[in-house]
């Protein structure tokens, strides 16, 4: 390490996402608590950090969500790795805010085991609700929101997560959801017991008792964004002891923001997102009912059906539809390519290989658009292992951060080594996210 690497200041905070949606999500409320923050498209190195200048954030955005253990312990011990060598205090294992995981595919106990190797801090606490987008953690119970709609459910009968095709969720209690993934003993911290966080002498006091007796994962309630602040100064008190891990949503973000305002690097706030300067691609990988309503309530695209089978497995029908909406983009025209509902069960491998197939043609429908005479320069992409393979098949290496469309859903900036995707505005969304008439608005601009 050379002497001018050394006068940089370390970040304070590394997060990793398990998918590419939730983690720019994060690099959203990285942006928004003023913090200089980049989400890397992987462990970024020496020669990205240069040309990324001070970070008091990083970010690594990963795909561990649709991954077997095995697989995410190869990933996350280099992830870890880095972390502990950049000096940040606290490590962000920046998971979906429904907890949607299992043992056999984006286990959050198997990252943690191989995280924990590298942030020695005895306690690991998981923040387990997200008030801003309708998510809520009472009593160790997990609670949700199904889009925009004002309903809550319980998460084992939420109408689209107790029915995900790879993780469904069954249980509602956390403690149990995660101890069959290998991390047991969880304490649980009930709302109840949170200090007021005007109250210093008593929440200094319930934070350094938890700190003291923390002895593994602790669960800790949000069911009021107020909440946050207590559980931000939690994570920062113990992070000054030693390297912290901690395991949540983006509300991870949120807490150590309130807890720590004073410390921001004061970003301007962005710029609301104009009127698209030129046709829009929309790729939606999603099978999520949410996407549904999205997809049949825009007015401004050509819808473009795909048949998913076909895309998985016939390299000249997915070359033509490349060609279709490289067509219809150089008319000028917004595309909305979508995938349709494959017959039969799904598994675990399928699921994977659509997605790979789509993030393909979404790299293939940009190439061809500009041998037609048309750059894009707007692109949206719906679904969480939709938008990992797309953003990795496009070669980008990272992404800043732009504006917020809609809670839950930021859109980025793509970095990349290639002038054809540099600079390409790129809304990536998950499943449940966004209203009805949300690619429309991508497309008139908003927010």
């Amino acid at each position: 390490m050379t002497m001018d690497e050394r006068s940089v200041p370390a970040p304070r905070v590394c997060w990793y996402g398990d998918d590419f949606t939730g983690a720019t999500d994060t690099l959203a409320e990285v942006a928004r608590a003023g913090l200089r923050g980049l989400l890397f498209l992987g462990v970024p190195t020496p020669a990205q950090l240069r040309r990324a200048g001070p970070l008091d954030a990083i970010g690594i955005a990963g795909a561990a969500r649709g991954m077997a253990p095995a697989e995410m312990d190869a990933e996350l011990d280099a992830v870890g790795r880095f972390a502990a060598a950049s000096g940040v205090r606290v490590l962000h294992y920046k998971c979906c805010s429904t907890f949607d995981s299992a043992p056999h595919v984006g286990s959050i106990g198997a990252a943690v085991r191989t995280l924990r190797r590298h942030m020695p801090n005895p306690l690991v606490p998981i923040v387990g609700g997200q008030p801003s987008i309708g998510r809520y953690c009472s009593f160790a119970q997990l609670f949700a929101r199904a889009g925009s709609a004002p309903e809550i459910h319980r998460i084992d009968r939420h109408p689209i997560m107790s029915q995900h095709p790879v993780t469904p969720m069954h249980e509602a209690d956390l403690r149990l959801h995660l101890a069959a993934q290998g991390l047991s003993g969880i304490r649980s911290v009930p709302h109840i017991d949170y200090p007021r966080a005007a109250d210093a002498s008593t929440l200094d006091g319930w934070i350094n008792h938890l700190i003291e007796t923390a002895d593994g994962p602790a669960l800790l309630d949000v069911v009021d964004d107020a909440q946050l602040a207590v559980i931000g100064r939690l994570l920062w008190r113990a992070a000054q002891r030693a390297p912290l891990l901690a395991v949540g949503p983006s509300s991870v973000q949120q807490a150590l923001a309130r807890a720590a305002p004073q410390e921001s690097a004061g970003q301007s706030q962005a710029a609301a997102l104009g009127r698209a300067d030129g046709p829009v691609l929309v790729v939606a990988g999603s099978l999520s009912p949410v996407t549904a309503r999205q997809i049949a309530a825009c007015e401004h695209y050509v819808r473009q059906p795909l048949q998913v089978e076909r895309l998985r497995t016939d390299a000249e029908y997915a070359s033509a539809q490349a060609q279709l909406a490289a067509a219809t983009l150089a008319q000028g025209r917004n595309v909305l390519a979508h995938t349709d509902r494959p017959s039969g069960a799904l598994n675990a491998q399928d699921t994977a290989a659509t997605a790979r197939a789509t993030g393909r043609l979404v790299s293939n429908i940009v190439r061809a658009s500009a041998q037609a005479g048309r750059r894009l320069s707007r692109i949206g992409i719906a679904g969480g292992d939709t938008s990992s393979q797309a953003t990795l098949a496009l070669g980008l290496w990272g992404l800043s951060f732009r504006c917020v469309l809609a809670p839950g859903v930021a859109v980025s900036v793509a970095r990349s080594d290639d002038p054809l995707t540099d600079g390409i505005e790129l809304m990536l969304k998950g499943g449940q996210m966004g209203g009805d008439r949300l690619f429309d608005e991508l497309a008139a601009g908003g927010a």
